[in-house]
């Protein structure tokens, strides 16, 4: 094993050949940002999010909207975890030598074949090759999670050694959604995920990992960029596609604003606040980041709603109106509600600050109702809802950052 160099005074070790020591990064380590690697790794999920909401897309356009639904919130849950995963280890143990980003890589591959697996999971409800990709995914990271109870004692490996034990224990259980009758499917997912979502609880009750507040909140802020570009994607692509096969520009161009609207505020809303600074433990920072489940969610299903709305005014989904514009206003007013709940309400002053996303999200829902201008009348609510906001925190601003 090659010899530890100093770190360096921007705080991240410098690269050490194939193998370094792996050991906690500090939580007080100075200007700790995201590395390639890790923006390599988020914008390889993004595929896996894209067929997600291509899945989505399909089946709301076809009036199977429950099955959507659920199919929808399983799949996303699976690439969301395994995301969650890497991000928390990544932050905590990083050592970047050679070994690390081999590991990294593979992990990369799993999710890639979870990916490929989307589909059928979807249409099928066979979850077979997504097992498959989650298996590839959790033997890479429960190696990391081994090589840092192997450089490590105490209380520190105990936990590693526990993070090591309880998602292997996760990735057998999920077996049993492979060999059980379809009705019970759903319940065995439930059961599991809620297995799935104590380990951290469980493992960091010897001693809480060396996470970084402001990395963690950087990691989930890139994370959150890089979901609402694809959305931004998605619904370009659906009004090109429109255009090749319709003139009707009238209808269109209003919903392509609306949409655009939408996701520039949603984009706004997030990042209005310094959230780093409310991360100071795990009791903060576990309700958080587990809370970001609805927030990546919601995000991603904005752009499959806008796709679904667009389909639906060329005459290619045969669905309503107002269940086309849900597929809009719902994860509108979802995300609006999950980011006040979860990461802006800790800044806001005052009654009027605390109302702007609650009441915003009920306007935003009841844009529904609105007819084939449902999507711009939810991207003008949105946009109000910024201009409201950046009023009332610049008479009562937020905690500036450290």
């Amino acid at each position: 094993m090659s010899e530890d160099a100093p770190a360096p005074s921007g705080g991240r070790p410098p690269p050490s050949g194939v193998l370094r020591r792996m050991t906690g990064r500090g939580r007080g380590e100075p200007h700790r940002t995201a590395t390639p690697l890790e923006l390599f790794f988020d914008l390889c999920f993004v595929v896996a999010v894209a067929v997600a909401g291509r899945e989505l897309v399909h089946a709301l356009a076809e009036g199977h909207a429950a099955h959507g639904v659920t199919g929808y919130l399983m799949a996303f849950f699976a690439i969301w975890w395994a995301w969650m995963n890497f991000t928390w280890f990544a932050s905590a143990y990083d050592t970047d030598d050679v070994l690390y980003r081999v590991v990294t890589l593979v992990q990369i591959a799993g999710v890639l074949i979870l990916a490929a697996g989307i589909p059928r999971a979807f249409e099928k409800g066979n979850f077979s090759v997504v097992w498959c990709g989650y298996v590839v995914m959790r033997l890479a990271l429960v190696s990391q999670w081994l090589r840092a109870a192997f450089s490590t004692t105490g209380a520190e490996r105990r936990t590693a050694l526990k993070y090591a034990a309880g998602v292997s224990a996760c990735q057998v259980g999920w077996l049993a959604l492979l060999l059980l009758p379809g009705p019970a499917g759903p319940w065995v997912f439930v059961a599991l995920v809620v297995a799935e979502m104590a380990v951290p609880a469980f493992a960091e009750m010897s001693q809480e990992t060396a996470w970084h507040p402001h990395h963690i909140a950087e990691r989930y802020g890139l994370f959150t960029i890089i979901v609402l570009g694809e959305t931004v994607s998605a619904a370009t692509v659906a009004v090109q596609s429109a255009l090749e096969e319709s003139e009707a520009l009238d209808e269109l161009l209003p919903m392509a604003a609306g949409g655009l609207l939408l996701i520039f505020a949603a984009f706004w809303i997030y990042f209005a606040v310094p959230i780093h600074l409310h991360l100071a433990s795990n009791r903060q920072a576990f309700l958080w980041g587990y809370g970001h489940y609805l927030v990546f969610g919601s995000a991603a299903a904005i752009g499959a709603g806008i796709e679904v709305a667009i389909e639906q005014a060329v005459g290619k989904a045969h669905i309503s109106t107002a269940a086309a514009s849900s597929a809009v206003t719902v994860p509108g007013a979802l995300f609006m509600f999950s980011v006040w709940l979860i990461h802006s309400r800790h800044y806001k002053r005052g009654l009027a600050q605390q109302l702007v996303l609650p009441v915003s999200a009920l306007a935003v829902l009841a844009c529904t109702f609105a007819g084939d201008r449902a999507v711009l009348l939810t991207g003008l609510v949105a946009t109000a809802t910024v201009g409201v906001g950046v009023g009332l925190s610049t008479r009562n601003p937020p905690p500036a950052e450290a």
